[in-house]
């Protein structure tokens, strides 16, 4: 007997069903509260933390492969980053300039070709992610993120004074606009899974998980940070920190002493490290920007995109053929000068090194962060600080290189405004909180101390500042708003308080109206009678001619023109009434009209649309 054939609608079930358990996902997804944020947290942390891993792993090759191999350079190396041990081929460090350039013409084409828009106002990647925050609802381009993460690698690898947490923090970005677009989420939740995204990126890049999280969420702001995206982003940060952690082990990126702060004496010490880094910071913004704009962009004005990257690339590389000191992102010399083996003279050439080496790499456009330059820049005038303090008190400054890592949390904290995030984060990255009264001091002091510089462009004063609060921001805009503009004075009925209940029931069946002001005998307004407090009576026939209105209303409670249409709301709330009695703020006791909750809530919702379309 011929065996029944399968019927295609089987087939097509089979299709069908991977698109309903999407589907049902997307819901469960969109559909709960904290739980949501948890599982979109999850999402992220393992969506950002294959692209760290991803992105750790090729700059490490690239880098061994470039540097080592090619232009047989042997530099110090950071004992948590050696992953690739490569044999040093010949000394040819002419071949720099020549991968530098060649990164600038490779980086110019593409960013001029497919991502023109996204090289303008930002100064890392970081910046562009905090812009797509503040201005863009939460979106990016994938490709953008694509692009500036590839080209960071060969930017970084080729010699580039640039670090790894701009394009990491802007490739976890793109991840949470992309989950939250083919979500659908609102703009909101878009913005609040971006920086969940970002958050897990620096959480695992920099093996710092929680200093990661919350300088995704502080970095937004001068002032401020944006708390409701705490809980994703640890959550995200954890689970891509866990999974870095997997493959590339749990060491810290520096292996540095345990030092730890027991002498107060320090603190006259530590003060002048606060002020010495914050006057550092002044001149790293002042050349970074003087570059930026007046070299690299008046080219850039002039001749485009590709030009300034070009000439970037080879100074950068001209420079770093003969000072390799400062090729990549330099953490191998913060741990020597962690360690104490690096002397002052040395420390100083290395920050004036580094602002020029900084200053020709990102300034023209290539690719990379911010953050690294400004650990080495924090580090080295902390070092220097720490060398003079045990030359002149070597009993009370016994750890110079401590001076070091609070040097690195300080730069930052100064030119980013963002105190707390980097402070935790070098405590992780050196796995290290010896130190972690003279780091909130010292950073408290720079952010003062730096208080009219800023370091990304895009980021604003505070949430009333943001354009991604301007919902919250309305709040109180009808405190501007007065009772005239929504008002038109009309005829109101008004009840006698001797008025039978009986007679009243005529009066309500015959009008719409759902308040009425009471006066007495003597034209006084002393109370409100509203349809809510007497519908239980109203029909009680064997009360029509025994209760008067007096004994049914309420407490007087009116409005006038002047007034704001917030008060106005705050009353309505108060008394739970629909419609209140608007008088003349001369003569309280005459009423002009009436007005509706409902005129309220349309003066909010028209003002409000108006401050969006603006």
């Amino acid at each position: 007997m011929d065996q029944p054939q399968p019927q295609p609608r089987h087939h097509a079930s089979l299709f069908r069903r991977p698109r309903i358990y999407w589907r049902r996902l997307r819901r469960r997804l969109t559909g709960l509260g904290l739980m949501r944020w948890l599982g979109l947290g999850v999402v992220a942390g393992v969506g950002s933390g294959i692209l760290a891993c991803l992105f750790y792993l090729g700059l490490e090759h690239l880098t061994a492969f470039l540097q080592i191999r090619l232009a047989g350079l042997s530099l110090p190396h950071p004992s948590g980053e050696s992953l690739v041990h490569a044999t040093t081929g010949p000394y040819r460090p002419w071949l720099i300039p020549v991968f530098t350039t060649a990164v600038g013409l490779i980086t110019g084409f593409l960013a001029t070709r497919f991502i023109p828009e996204a090289m303008e106002g930002a100064t890392d990647g970081t910046d562009a992610m905090i812009k797509a925050f503040h201005q863009n609802a939460g979106l990016i381009r994938p490709l953008v993120p694509l692009v500036k993460g590839l080209t960071a690698i060969a930017t970084i690898a080729s010699g580039g004074s640039a670090g790894q947490e701009g394009p990491i923090s802007q490739l976890g970005a793109g991840l949470g606009s992309f989950i939250g677009q083919w979500l659908r989420l609102t703009a909101r939740q878009r913005r609040i899974l971006l920086l969940a995204g970002a958050a897990g990126g620096l959480g695992a890049i920099f093996r710092a998980p929680l200093g990661g999280a919350i300088t995704a969420v502080e970095v937004l702001y001068a002032e401020d940070f944006e708390a409701e995206a705490m809980l994703p982003a640890v959550v995200s940060a954890v689970v891509a920190h866990t999974l870095f952690s997997f493959f590339f082990g749990h060491d810290a990126i520096l292996d540095t002493p345990s030092y730890v702060f027991e002498n107060p004496l320090e603190l006259p010490f530590y003060l002048v490290l606060a002020l010495t880094v914050s006057l550092a910071a002044r001149v790293f913004i002042r050349t970074f920007f003087f570059f930026k704009f007046r070299i690299f962009g008046w080219i850039r004005q002039r001749f485009g995109l590709t030009l300034p990257m070009v000439v970037g690339g080879l100074a950068m590389g001209l420079f770093g053929m003969h000072y390799p000191q400062f090729l990549s992102g330099g953490y191998g010399w913060l741990e020597l000068s962690v360690n104490g083996q690096l002397g002052l003279g040395f420390l100083a050439g290395l920050f004036c090194g580094k602002v020029l080496a900084t200053s020709l790499t990102v300034g023209s456009g290539l690719s990379g962060g911010m953050f690294a330059p400004a650990l080495f820049l924090g580090g080295s005038a902390g070092g220097m600080v720490g060398q003079v303090g045990h030359m002149l008190a070597p009993d009370i400054v016994t750890q110079p290189g401590g001076y070091t890592l609070v040097g690195m949390a300080t730069f930052f904290a100064g030119v980013a405004h963002a105190p707390i995030g980097p402070l935790i984060m070098v405590s992780e990255i050196t796995q290290g909180y010896g130190l972690l009264a003279p780091l909130m001091l010292c950073s408290a002091v720079a952010l003062v101390l730096c208080d009219d510089i800023h370091l990304y462009e895009n980021q604003v004063q505070n949430k009333f500042a943001s354009p991604a609060h301007v919902a919250d921001a309305t709040n109180n805009i009808l405190e501007a708003v007065p009772v005239s503009s929504v008002f038109t004075p009309g005829r109101a009925t008004i009840l006698e308080e001797r008025v039978t209940l009986k007679a009243l029931a005529h009066i309500i069946s015959a009008t719409s109206e759902l308040v009425f002001p009471v006066k007495n005998d003597a034209g006084k307004l002393t109370g409100i009678l509203a349809l809510q407090d007497v519908r239980g009576v109203v029909f009680e026939e064997c009360l029509h001619e025994l209760v008067l209105v007096k004994e049914l209303m309420r407490p007087a409670v009116t409005v006038h023109p002047d007034m704001s249409l917030y008060d106005a709301l705050m009353l309505f709330i108060e008394t739970d009434l629909s419609q209140l009695p608007v008088v003349d703020a001369q003569r309280p006791d005459t009423v002009l009209g009436m007005l509706s909750r409902q005129h309220v809530f349309t003066a909010y919702s028209t003002t409000l649309r108006h401050l969006k379309q603006e």
